[in-house]
């Protein structure tokens, strides 16, 4: 007898839990879902139906690739942002819920909407598409230093019907920003981890999304230490400087903003309730 989809899910979940897989039902649901072309709520529907051979090898290779450990949303090729459903592969970060809040938190500080708007770093793009959603009246430029990073944004930002408010440019920070322009809002999600904690994360982390994007040299600060530097030229007045931090960097960190000339620096937390961000106001 051909196995049932529920017994496939069964298996695929013992498969990857004995592999340390977390959430390996939910995993096994959404690759099994993804291989047969059905959602969740449809596998539901049709537990007891056997699967045919050729759906069999559609599943088969996915299943090894979790098992390997690489990331669910790159074996998926996508994942949600802020109401955006983003293309997501090695070229870049997978974005966090996170980096959510950190787009939440900047969203909430704006008490006028920004009409210039700079993202460092911008990986697949997320902060930048989600902001251009949700200030439809802002110019938007969007950085990146890896040229990967920069033509998933672009695929990103032309699939989501945002291609013609985000411009994209190569540039290390602030390197090829021209230097007369003037933002309302710096917002960014730098590398932030040492070699020591990018060593210390999961095996999808460290063997599959991009290095580069995860640690900075002096102990995970250097780029924030740049990027605080450099930003109050490129700021309005009453401007305001977003980042994503390590959750050990905030006193360095707003010691530093209050050196850079900030007027008002800020912590927030994240999800956990850890020092996750810093809001500095020119």
């Amino acid at each position: 007898m051909p196995p049932t989809i529920l017994e496939i899910i069964k298996k695929t979940t013992d498969y990857l839990a004995a592999r340390g897989v977390e959430s390996a039902r939910l995993n096994a649901e959404h690759l099994i879902g993804h291989a047969l072309g059905l959602k969740r709520m449809a596998l539901y529907l049709q537990f007891e139906r056997p699967l045919t051979e050729p759906e069999l090898e559609k599943i088969r290779p996915l299943v090894k690739r979790r098992h390997q450990r690489e990331p669910l949303q790159y074996i998926l090729g996508e994942t949600e942002f802020h109401g955006l459903k983003l293309k997501v592969d090695r070229r870049a970060l997978i974005p966090r819920p996170e980096t959510e809040l950190l787009v939440e938190l900047v969203i909430a500080a704006c008490v006028n909407p920004p009409a210039a708007i700079l993202d460092l770093g911008t990986g697949s793009g997320a902060i930048a598409l989600a902001l251009a959603q949700k200030f439809t009246a802002a110019s938007i430029t969007a950085v990146d230093t890896s040229d990967d990073a920069l033509a998933l944004a672009r695929e990103n930002a032309a699939a989501t019907g945002l291609a013609e408010r985000v411009v994209f440019l190569k540039s290390n920070w602030f390197e090829t920003v021209p230097p007369e322009a003037r933002f309302d809002l710096i917002v960014s999600n730098p590398p932030y981890l040492s070699a020591e904690e990018t060593a210390a994360t999961t095996p999808e982390v460290r063997g599959y999304e991009p290095a580069g994007a995860l640690t900075a040299a002096e102990g995970g600060l250097a780029d924030l230490r740049e990027i605080i530097r450099k930003a109050p030229q490129f700021l309005t007045v009453g401007g305001l400087l977003a980042m994503e931090t390590g959750i050990a960097q905030h006193a360095e960190l707003l010691r530093l903003a209050t050196e850079a000339g900030f007027a008002r620096v800020e912590s927030k937390q994240d999800l956990t309730g850890r020092d996750r961000f810093v809001l500095a106001w020119k």
